[in-house]
């Protein structure tokens, strides 16, 4: 009797154990729907490697038990749709996407598969999610709202130009979130004495043009709204911003790494590291639509000393005391 006992004990260790090696040896297929260029070792992408040495801490490892498949639309929303109905047709457990019309196009397409979104500027107010507290539906993950930044943005306007007076905004028309945020920078501008001139712009020709407009309408400095087409282009922006003379502001550092004058937004490295837990949740069996949607917690000022001092803007040294990054 007590030898049969002691043999159950051990079967019964031994099962949990077995289902551990089980779960450990299965691979897990997600697809990442990107709007940017491909990653390369010449052209690597900071935000989805902090995803991958995300998932790298929870113990999934490419090659070993996760496939990636990536779909890259290099900027142009349109192949959004194309690229979507691919990733779907490669039996997916769920999709990774960073970008609101590619979120937008995926959920077109499925209400079944979850989806991961790790930088919507505003998943309520796109209609991606019912609430930030319940998603109630395929899609959670994070957003970098940049709502709450516009005062701050302007405030940085306003140090670096005390006596500014107008201001332009870009935004993309394809992004319907844009309106809700320039309403924002309309009113928090309205109460400190600026004039907001906002600029529709979707392709490079288009930024061209809205440079040229708001030169002739002696507009002081500029914002750029969170777009990755924006992203994409940062280059030649950073190029035809400082062409016209014109101090111009990111939401994300990789613009003024390019060249951009300076950035205040989110830290959206850290929004992309974070997002490998939802996945790894929705993985274990969690449903996307109970998983709150987390906004960030960590802001990243980045100022570029070179841009500056070929505009003749000069950076206050408490600015640069804040700074979390500075590049010369």
């Amino acid at each position: 009797m007590q030898r049969r006992t002691l043999l159950l004990a051990a079967l019964s260790a031994a099962i949990p154990a077995a289902r551990r090696a089980v779960a450990q040896s299965k691979i897990f297929r997600i697809g990442i729907l990107s709007g940017r260029s491909a990653l390369s070792s010449a052209n690597p992408d900071p935000y989805f490697e902090a995803f991958l040495r995300g998932m790298r801490d929870l113990g999934y490892v490419e090659g070993k038990n996760l496939v990636t498949q990536w779909r890259y639309a290099e900027g142009r929303y349109e192949r959004f749709p194309e690229l979507a109905a691919d990733l779907l047709k490669a039996d997916v457990a769920l999709i990774v996407s960073h970008t609101t019309p590619g979120t937008q196009a995926l959920q077109r397409l499925t209400r079944s598969v979850p989806i991961v979104i790790t930088s919507a500027s505003d998943p309520v107010a796109s209609g991606l999610v019912q609430s930030l507290a319940r998603p109630g539906a395929n899609v959670t993950g994070m957003s970098i709202s940049t709502e709450d930044l516009s005062p701050k943005q302007l405030e940085l306007v306003r140090t670096i130009l005390p006596g500014a007076s107008r201001v332009g905004v870009f935004l993309n028309p394809r992004i319907s979130s844009h309106p809700v945020v320039l309403k924002n920078i309309e009113l928090a501008a309205r109460t400190r004495g600026l004039r907001v001139l906002p600029v529709q712009a979707q392709t490079i020709e288009e930024i061209q043009r809205g440079f040229e407009q708001l030169v002739r309408e002696r507009v002081e400095a500029v914002l750029f709204l969170s777009d990755s087409f924006y992203t994409w282009q940062r280059k030649q922006i950073a190029a035809m911003a400082l062409k016209h003379r014109m101090p111009s502001i990111y939401i994300s550092n990789e613009g003024v790494k390019a060249g951009i004058l300076m950035s205040y937004g989110s830290d959206v490295a850290d929004s992309y590291r974070r997002a490998a837990t939802y996945v790894d949740r929705i993985l274990k069996g969690a449903k996307p639509g109970d998983l709150p949607i987390e906004q960030p917690t960590k802001f990243h000022l980045a100022l570029n000393r070179k841009t500056a001092k070929a505009l003749g803007v000069h950076f206050p040294r408490e600015l640069e005391l804040r700074a979390d990054e500075l590049v010369d």
